[in-house]
């Protein structure tokens, strides 16, 4: 595992999420959370407030000087997709403030999704390649966040503390963030001990529908003072995602032109 000088998978590395959705219709489905009993002691603690969760959030991360010195990143890794019984591989390509790129290869296909600061847009050999727009463009454009540990609350309108969840074997903060646009809000799960991200689910969107979709975090390491999850589960319906990054390295140059949509053929 190489580990280079980077900044953090976004949080949610949800820009990730798009490109994996395209992968297989299964994948835009709906989702469950699955919670159990709280024990005694969070069941009657009062919850900390949403900026005081987000705070903590922020600080495990590695706090606001260690990501401002960070400009971009480059990531690889693997993909896999249990229920098609198909693997490949993964590369996400950021830079501040808000581009992003995502190319999974796999079963001989190239599948990609960027956000060039203003526009998102796709490209995979089923739908060819679109532009997006209303919900799905909003959504992509808060998931290109580069800073967006540092940034939620301008991401957002509002966020609201919905008490404590079991999330695998920890205990974690549920937080609801409501988007400008509105819509169903974003739930964050934050684990009550570290005050890292565990979990994202969402509503997400694309050119016809919307599903529930869901992100688990885990794997995390310290890379030039900020932490990071290397394995990221996500899932929808009965398929589940699993990406396992191997490599990343921050303050790589990258043009901007590699975020732009790619020309006509």
């Amino acid at each position: 595992m190489k580990k280079g000088s980077m900044r953090p998978m976004r949080k949610g590395f949800v820009a990730v999420a798009g490109a994996c959705l395209m992968l297989s219709a299964p994948l835009f489905a709906q989702s469950a959370t699955t919670t159990t009993a709280k024990p005694a002691a969070l069941a009657t603690a009062p919850s900390p407030s949403a900026d005081q969760i987000l705070n903590r959030y922020l600080e495990a991360a590695g706090g606001r000087a260690a990501w401002q010195k960070l400009t971009s990143r480059v990531s690889r890794g693997s993909i896999d997709v249990p229920s098609i019984n198909m693997s490949g591989t993964i590369e996400v390509y950021e830079k501040a403030p808000n581009r992003v790129l995502v190319v999974v290869a796999m079963a001989g296909a190239q599948f990609r999704q960027g956000f060039d600061g203003a526009a998102g847009w796709s490209d995979d050999p089923q739908n060819g390649l679109r532009e997006q727009a209303g919900q799905e463009l909003a959504e992509a454009r808060r998931d290109a966040d580069f800073y967006r540990p540092l940034n939620l609350r301008s991401l957002y309108a509002k966020f609201t503390v919905r008490g404590t969840e079991r999330i695998r074997d920890r205990d974690a903060y549920l937080i609801e963030a409501t988007a400008p646009e509105g819509g169903e809000p974003d739930k964050f799960y934050f684990d009550a001990q570290t005050g890292l991200l565990l979990r994202m689910a969402s509503r997400r969107h694309g050119p016809e529908d919307s599903a529930e979709f869901q992100e688990d975090f885990e794997d995390f390491h310290e890379v030039d003072g900020v932490k990071l999850p290397f394995t990221i589960h996500q899932s929808g319906g009965q398929a589940l995602v699993t990406i396992r990054i191997s490599e990343a390295r921050h303050n790589v140059p990258i043009d901007d032109s590699q975020f732009a949509r790619p020309a006509v053929q």
